[in-house]
């Protein structure tokens, strides 16, 4: 089958409407974003693009801190409104009855409500156009201890995590792999043994 050609966009998905925290624990604010993404293992790190006209980008230019809250479904409500109001004329914690709380390595606060944040120091500024890129150290990880298995793995299959694809938010689903399971050996079947005549 042949596909048709339409000139570049950004039609990646899905990807995660992230609630950034900035700002300060008295003075929080939140915004979504969906330009953000992994890009390094050691250091960890991770960045967020968002555009120099929105409300959070002097405050995260200014402390080089920001925290990403991964959304769960019951946070749908507060990703949409969150992307579509500024900070300048809504207080969006009251609004969306959200909670602000300390973090462990920053000072911008993290969301409560989200299970799991990313702590994170602004490494580098990118002006790339629309955008600009903040890619930061993740410098530490905050996580509900609900998702812990009782050997101390990370179940974020527990979590109701959110997606968003192409303007369209979504519930992610049910496993169907983990990462390796292609090539990973499978436990040797015992012997059989033959009966005794």
């Amino acid at each position: 089958m042949s596909k048709i050609s339409w000139k570049g966009s950004t039609l990646l998905g899905p990807i995660p409407p992230a609630l950034i925290t900035c700002g300060t624990l008295e003075q929080p604010n939140v915004l979504t974003v969906a330009w953000t993404g992994i890009v390094n293992t050691q250091p960890p790190m991770t960045y967020i693009s968002v555009r120099p006209e929105r409300f959070s980008y002097p405050l995260i230019e200014q402390s080089k801190e920001f925290a990403v809250n991964l959304p769960t479904v019951s946070l749908a409500r507060a990703v949409d409104f969150c992307g579509v109001k500024s900070g300048r004329d809504t207080d969006k914690f009251a609004a969306c009855s959200l909670t602000a709380e300390p973090a462990s390595q920053i000072s911008a606060p993290l969301l409560a409500e989200s299970p799991l944040a990313l702590e994170c120091r602004v490494r580098q500024k990118l002006e790339l156009g629309s955008h600009h890129m903040f890619l930061a150290d993740i410098v530490a990880v905050s996580v509900d201890p609900s998702l812990l298995a009782p050997d101390g793995r990370l179940r974020l299959d527990r979590a109701g995590l959110l997606a968003f694809a192409h303007g369209s938010y979504y519930e992610l689903g049910r496993q169907i792999g983990s990462f390796g399971h292609t090539v990973r050996k499978k436990p040797a079947r015992p012997k059989r043994r033959a009966p005794k005549k």
